[in-house]
Parts: C-alpha cells; sequence; structure tokens
C-alpha cells in the first residue's frame, strides 16, 4: 500500500491560501510558490510517500515545470528514495473554469482534446515526475486521448474518473469507461472522484 498525499486545495485553503481565482491552486505557483512547497512538506511529514502537483488547472508550460520542480525540491528534502511526485494532469474541462470537468462532453472532437493535452503531457514529462495523476475525467473519450498521451510519454500513472452513481458525468457507464483504460501498459491504479 502507498499513501497518497490528500487535497491540495484543501491544506492550501486551511493555511489561509485564497484559492478563488480561476487558476486555483495554479495561481500559487506564479504568486506564492512557497505555500504549495509548505503543503507537500505536512503531507510528507504526515507520512504521505507521494506529492501531486498543483498543475491540475494549469496550462502555461512556466507552470507546469514549477508544480513539478516545487514537488520534487521538497521530495529530495527528505532523501528518502521511496518518495514519489505525481504530476497531475486535469481535463479539459478544468481549465475552462467554469466547473464543466463534472458534467462531461465539452462539445470538441478528439483532435481538440488532444492538442490541449498533448503539450501539458510534455511539459510535465520533461520536468521530471515519476508519474502522472490523471485525474477527475468526466468522459470517455476524453479519456481515450489521454490513456494515448500517457501511453506516448511512458510514465506511469493512475487514472480516476468523475462520476454519478454507475455512469461518468457524461453519461457513459462505468464498464464502458474502464474498459477504455484496459489496455494501458502504464496504468497503476484507477479509481473514480
Amino acid at each position: 500500500m502507498i499513501l497518497l498525499d490528500g487535497g491540495l486545495s484543501t491544506v492550501l485553503e486551511q493555511g489561509g491560501a485564497d484559492l478563488s481565482s480561476t487558476l486555483w491552486t495554479a495561481r500559487l505557483l506564479r504568486d506564492e510558490p512557497e505555500r504549495i512547497a509548505d503543503a507537500h512538506r505536512a503531507y510528507f511529514r504526515a507520512g504521505a510517500r507521494v506529492a501531486t502537483t498543483a498543475s491540475y488547472q494549469a496550462t502555461e508550460k512556466g507552470m507546469l515545470t514549477a508544480s513539478v520542480r516545487i514537488a520534487r525540491s521538497v521530495r529530495d528534502e527528505f532523501d528518502d528514495p521511496r518518495l514519489m511526485v505525481a504530476a497531475s494532469v486535469g481535463p479539459f474541462g478544468a481549465h475552462l473554469a467554469d466547473g464543466s470537468e463534472y458534467r462531461g462532453d465539452y462539445g470538441v472532437p478528439a483532435r481538440t482534446l488532444r492538442d490541449f493535452h498533448a503539450p501539458r503531457f510534455e511539459a510535465l514529462a520533461a520536468a521530471g515526475p515519476d508519474l502522472f495523476a490523471v485525474e477527475t475525467v468526466p468522459d470517455l473519450r476524453e479519456a481515450e486521448v489521454l490513456v494515448e498521451l500517457t501511453e506516448e510519454f511512458g510514465l506511469p500513472g493512475w487514472f480516476s474518473y468523475s462520476v454519478r452513481g454507475g455512469s461518468t458525468c457524461s453519461g457513459q457507464p462505468l464498464a464502458e469507461a474502464y474498459a477504455v483504460l484496459a489496455g494501458c501498459s502504464c496504468l497503476v491504479a484507477a479509481g473514480v472522484n
């Protein structure tokens, strides 16, 4: 069993961070990176073995890179080879900052989703995380794109769908959604939120 960190936004808000901007936790990458570092430290001190980066909603290369750099720097302070950094990859809807990552189908083709996600994967992978954390995916069509990119970049990762009952937020049965993940050789875990 590997203990993950908790909700990054929760610990940041408890520490007094204002997360009301459309960038959410990513704003702190630019304005208050030490708050993010402190959150990672707190989770490692509490026994977490994985720090999830503040890149869920980030789209700019500099922010994506900074998210991994901060988490790696904190991990390295602990001098424990069991500690890992997971680069958070949020869904297309997260950057829209309108809650659509919890509704699903954005009405855009797979090519648009790939064009959006590929540079994010590239920037995150180049920054050197140990794995990807592909999170809160509401639609199996987006999952198909994300699985393909995860395979292309060759890092292990976990994958979570956002769901309502037995369906993705877009309304697809979970059995179909998980079938999309079945062929991903890089997948180390799958779940829901």
